[in-house]
């Protein structure tokens, strides 16, 4: 079937024309994105990654989706095998994700075996569509007559959605369109049912939005697009609906009416994306306001500052203003992809670099953390504090993310440039090249750049003959001063505006721009309401946000604190981590530490990170005025503002060591400061000696200078029911006098009481170091969740 059909809303019918032609642009957005297959990067950052992701991720994920049977869950539902239905009830969707990310990869560099792969997955696909063009596998084999009976948790709409995209995206990259006539269908199917006239009902996981408009850019077919409209308009508003599904789902009320951003993280970024897209081609003033208030919610008391979003124990989603734990963080993976996706509409919409510093912050940290450097590991959460027992996983069994990457990676040529009727626009700076359509003709630009590491970017303009337009680069916010040089005689005009350098002049081929972007480390503080960070700063340089990590800081990265004016040195490190800038500096104890970037942690021995450290002079008890700040959440500190100094206190610089510590627990537990809620308490991180038995074991604190001391209280690790650890048959209390270890004396009972602090006093003692010796119980292990010092 080839379909032409006239569009209320000026889309192009493109079914009888050339792969990668583009739809006209939605009259309401300022700017059009320049597709990613027009962009070639060849930088040693982004390119690097766009090759791992063809040659390691994409099979990595398809052996992954074939072992755990989410690809034959198709062909048991075709009638090509038998068997019953394997996983969770949307694994559909992590295929159609991998599809996507696989067209996107063959758009960029055709690969018979990747495309024989793909169609070998789609005729699976096609062969489970019903007649009536239904296709979900879970509901095929495990509930055929439940179809539509529980939208708001099955995610049959959500999966549908993501099966548009990839047959969008394959049709761009190859021009077959098996899977997109199986698209057209189901969204035929799915527009018999919902509607105006029709049923009245929304997915609880938001998606298909955003997926109908793509279909409808591309088939020229309105109705996909008044049925996206149709999900947004009716999405909260109980006046259309019998049930709504609350505020988990972005269901509490209507969109337009809209002020706080709330419930799962990655749902709410789905959904607004699709209403980006629709407030593209109406105009709709309601919509655009109310983007506009949940991005100001988002980004102004709810964001990390990777561009992660969400928090742990919300329902992989939204806390309240300014609750951003560092350690409980969720930030999925899949959310700081939504945000890419959201705010990437915003810029197009609004022509702001506001939004696109966001793209980029997320893309540079929130996302890129998701991902191993080689390819096969990935972050579901992405905490920017840990303990060492966070690690990267093959996949998911509920993969999600896995294959949310593989799709995101290949498409981020596309975020590089836009334009308007006579200007080109600069979002993201990276070495290579794009063929930019302007005014009927196609500019070439150039990029010569050691971006994210260097902040050199030349320009090279080469329009077909001389031309006329506005070259606007954008100045990132983080960049404190800028400056651009045009290599020319030609005089130009010169302004700024909303985010951008803009240069308007007639441009001749091979002109040139040199743009300088401040390369400064900055140190980062918080809204002083975000209680996790008060006291502490974070390094940013460039687009890039640092973390300190075990690995490079031995003595521990928990008790870092910077002096107050550091000197900062950068290191290139190209046999580190993939090639990273290093920031080196003096602590204010007075050793050295070393921060790399957010994104390469935990790559190499399990230990401690943390991305915001102590800060000297910096209160960790805000008062009042402090509490006033307006505006930004995060901003550069100035030194001028640091108070009086504000020295680490005992425990905060006591060391840890131990006898041995398993190595998915960590020996800095035992100081971390959090308070366990019991003896069982699996929430927070703890030492123990497992699968040591039975054993004579130690732990001890180091101080930094004699310490006065004279009590101790021990909280014990112990998870009868559930693991083999207990609390200690018995123990007693060492200090260092000069070269050797001494039981403290005066001690009538050292305490093996569960869920409580065992508190012990003693004389005071003067000593450098203090030490728990441990005799385990017969056949079992154990640890401690907490301990901690008291001075006299």
């Amino acid at each position: 079937m080839n379909r032409i059909v006239s569009s209320a809303f000026a889309l192009t019918a493109l079914l009888s024309i050339a792969p990668y032609a583009a739809a006209e642009a939605p009259p309401h957005r300022e700017l059009t994105a320049v597709p990613f297959t027009a962009v070639k990067l060849d930088d040693g950052f982004w390119a690097p990654r766009i090759t791992t992701n063809r040659d390691a991720s994409l099979p990595h994920n398809f052996e992954w989706c074939e072992s755990t049977g989410r690809i034959s869950n198709f062909a048991k539902a075709g009638g090509l095998m038998d068997g019953k239905f394997e996983g969770i009830y949307f694994n559909d969707s992590d295929v159609y994700k991998v599809l996507e990310g696989a067209a996107y990869s063959l758009a960029d560099r055709r690969d018979p075996e990747l495309e024989k792969t793909v169609d070998e997955v789609i005729a699976k696909i096609a062969a489970a569509q019903q007649p009536n063009g239904y296709l979900n596998s879970y509901y095929t084999l495990v509930e055929p007559d439940k179809k539509w009976t529980n939208l708001a948790v099955r995610h049959e709409l959500y999966c549908a959605g993501h099966m548009f995209e990839a047959a969008v995206a394959y049709y761009r990259a190859t021009g077959k369109r098996t899977l997109l006539d199986v698209a057209i269908k189901k969204a035929d199917l799915i527009d018999s049912i919902f509607g105006p006239d029709k049923r009245h009902d929304v997915p609880g996981h938001e998606e298909i939005e955003l997926a109908l408009v793509k279909l409808a850019e591309l088939t020229g077919e309105d109705r996909y697009f008044k049925l996206a409209q149709f999900f947004i308009d009716v999405r909260g508003d109980q006046s259309q609906r019998p049930k709504i599904y609350g505020a988990y789902c972005q269901d509490h009320v209507p969109v337009r009416q809209q002020s706080e951003i709330v419930g799962h993280a990655v749902r709410a970024m789905y959904l607004y994306a699709g209403v980006a897209d629709i407030a593209g081609y109406t105009g709709d003033q309601a919509l655009v306001d109310a983007m506009e208030r949940l991005w100001q919610s988002v980004t102004g008391r709810k964001m990390y500052v990777t561009g992660g979003i969400g928090v742990q124990g919300h329902g992989e989603g939204f806390s309240g203003d300014y609750a951003l734990p560092n350690r409980d963080a969720y930030c999925e993976t899949c959310a700081a992809i939504g945000m890419a996706l959201w705010n990437h509409r915003l810029n197009l919409l609004h022509a702001d670099a506001k939004y696109a510093d966001v793209v980029e912050r997320v893309m540079y940290n929130g996302i890129l953390s998701g991902i191993a450097l080689d390819g096969k590991t990935f972050f579901y959460v992405n905490p920017l504090a840990s303990s060492g027992g966070h690690h990267r996983q093959p996949f998911y069994g509920c993969a999600c993310c896995p294959t949310n990457v593989v799709r995101f990676i290949p498409s981020v040529p596309g975020y590089v440039y836009a334009t308007d009727e006579d200007s080109i626009f600069v979002n993201l700076y990276a070495a290579g090249s794009g063929q930019v359509p302007l005014a009927g003709k196609q500019v070439a630009v150039t990029q010569q750049t050691g971006y994210p590491w260097a902040g050199e970017v030349k320009l090279v303009i080469n329009p077909p003959e001389p031309m006329a337009f506005r070259l606007c680069l954008r100045n990132p916010g983080w960049s404190q001063e800028t400056v651009a040089e045009v290599e020319s005689d030609e005089k130009a005009k010169v302004d700024s505006q909303n985010g951008y350098l803009m240069i308007e002049r007639t441009w001749r081929p091979g002109d040139c721009v040199t743009l300088q972007l401040d390369m400064t480390v900055r140190r980062i503080e918080a809204n002083p309401k975000v209680e996790a960070d008060r006291g502490r700063v974070a390094l940013q340089r460039g687009p890039v946000v640092y973390c300190f990590e075990q690995a490079d800081n031995p003595a521990g990265v928990q008790n870092i604190m910077l002096p107050r004016e550091p000197k900062f040195s950068i290191e290139q490190k190209s046999d580190l981590l993939g090639g990273i800038a290093v920031i080196k500096t003096t602590a204010s104890d007075g050793r050295e530490v070393t921060a790399i970037p957010y994104y390469a942690w935990d790559h190499r021995q399990p230990g401690p990170m943390a991305v915001w450290v102590y800060q000297d002079g910096k209160s960790r008890t805000p008062d009042a005025d402090d509490l006033k700040w307006e505006g930004a959440l995060y901003r550069t500190l100035d030194p001028a503002t640091l108070g009086p100094s504000t020295p680490l206190s005992m425990m905060e610089l006591s060391r840890p060591s131990a006898s041995h510590c398993w190595k998915q627990d960590t020996v800095f537990a035992v100081n971390d400061q959090l308070e366990p809620s019991r003896s069982a308490d699996h929430s927070i991180p703890r030492l123990t000696w497992w699968d040591h038995r039975g054993t004579k074991e130690w732990v001890q604190y180091e101080f930094d200078k004699p310490r006065k001391v004279s009590g101790v209280d021990v909280y014990w690790f112990d998870d009868t029911g559930k693991g083999q650890c207990r609390a200690p048959e018995s123990w007693r209390l060492l200090y260092r006098d000069g070269d050797t270890f001494k039981p403290v004396e005066g001690v009538a009972d050292f305490g093996t009481a569960l869920d409580q602090f065992n508190h012990v006093e003693f004389s005071p003692i003067e000593t450098t170091a203090l030490k728990i010796e441990v005799q385990l119980q017969p056949a079992f292990s154990g640890g401690i969740l907490e301990w901690k010092v008291q001075s006299p």
